[in-house]
């Protein structure tokens, strides 16, 4: 048994609190807001995010971070991406040196250009910060609906430990060294499904939507490899699989917001109905400046950017992508002469 603390109350969060308790650890979930930890304690049921669903008694629900951090074994970083500095901030008084943090947001900082676990490492020296990502929407998870993730770790000693933490009958997870290429295909997998859910809004297709997971990853691919990151990842459960799912699934708030900007609606006003953090306005910036700053061409986040800060209309945007120049598919492909 650990003791593990989740730093965030929001729907993944407490999703991951409910998986970690039933795996026989000692669990507290942290809020940012005390009247909603009294909210949860009281209720044990997070009522606007994951309703029907109950919170165990075991888990303790606290407004109090200095009391969260205390004595723990891992910390779960579940705010949302933009909220990942601010609070690492807040937290770094109160933990030990080479305290074990997992980060589970999907993001990156659009200023820095920092994965999330380094702004973790860079705010709270000493820690050693790993990731969980894979296809795992919360509303799924806190039901016990079966999925796999795969944690990041720089040494197969913490993976493996984090392994057994998370790993149940229903929550089965695989181990990888490539912290970088899990988080850039978790932070900008977001992107893609906004440009899915806008095509779904539009009135396309099936094959549009399978067309858009194709190309997306293999952008993000191709940028990965760019950056250090290795291929494998990007067809793996951090790549492929949560792209998949975050592009298809009614759960999923980027693929809600894309949908609403194809019927019509702004950026904001989509934001505001989905009513949730929608990740993927968020690392759509970071990733257009990562691809100029590797020299990579990402097309589709390209248009995606041009949708939510340009004003451009999302019909126009899929022209443009589809009367580009003509290309080969694969990017390492040659012809032999016979």
């Amino acid at each position: 048994m650990s003791k593990v603390s989740v730093i965030g109350a929001g729907s993944w969060g407490t999703a991951l609190a409910i998986l970690l308790e039933k795996n026989g650890h000692e669990v507290t979930l942290w809020s940012h807001r005390e009247e909603e930890a009294k909210e949860l304690a009281k209720s044990r049921e997070h009522k606007s995010k994951l309703p029907g669903v109950q919170i165990p008694e075991r888990i303790e629900i606290t407004g109090n971070l200095e009391s969260a951090l205390q004595a723990k074994d891992v910390l779960v970083f579940a705010v949302p991406s933009v909220a990942v500095r601010s609070t690492a901030k807040k937290v770094a008084p109160y933990v030990k040196k080479g305290q074990l943090i997992v980060n589970v947001a999907k993001g990156i900082e659009e200023t820095t250009l920092m994965t999330l676990t380094d702004i973790i490492e860079e705010e709270i020296p000493g820690a050693k910060g790993c990731v969980l990502s894979g296809p795992s929407h919360a509303e799924e998870v806190s039901r016990g609906l079966p999925t796999t993730c795969v944690v990041g770790a720089k040494d197969k000693e913490t993976a493996e430990f984090l392994q057994n933490v998370f790993m149940s009958p229903v929550f089965r997870v695989y181990i990888s060294p490539d912290i970088l290429g899990i988080e850039l295909g978790g932070a900008l997998k977001n992107v893609i499904a906004l440009a899915a859910g806008t095509a779904d809004g539009l009135g396309y297709g099936d094959n549009t939507k399978a067309a858009l997971i194709t190309r997306g990853i293999t952008e993000i691919a191709r940028l990965g490899i760019a950056m250090g990151a290795k291929a494998d990842t990007f067809y793996g459960l951090s790549g492929i699989g949560d792209l998949i799912v975050t592009c298809a699934s009614k759960h999923s708030r980027n693929r809600k917001a894309g949908y609403l900007m194809g019927q019509g609606r702004s950026m904001q006003q989509a934001m505001d109905e989905v009513n949730m953090v929608v990740e993927g306005v968020y690392s759509a910036k970071a990733g257009l400046a990562l691809s100029q700053k590797y020299k990579v061409e990402m097309p589709i986040i390209e248009q995606v950017n041009k949708v939510l800060f340009e004003g451009k209309a999302p019909a126009a945007a899929v022209k443009e992508l589809m009367v580009r120049d003509k290309k080969i598919e694969s990017w390492d492909s040659t012809w032999t002469m016979e």
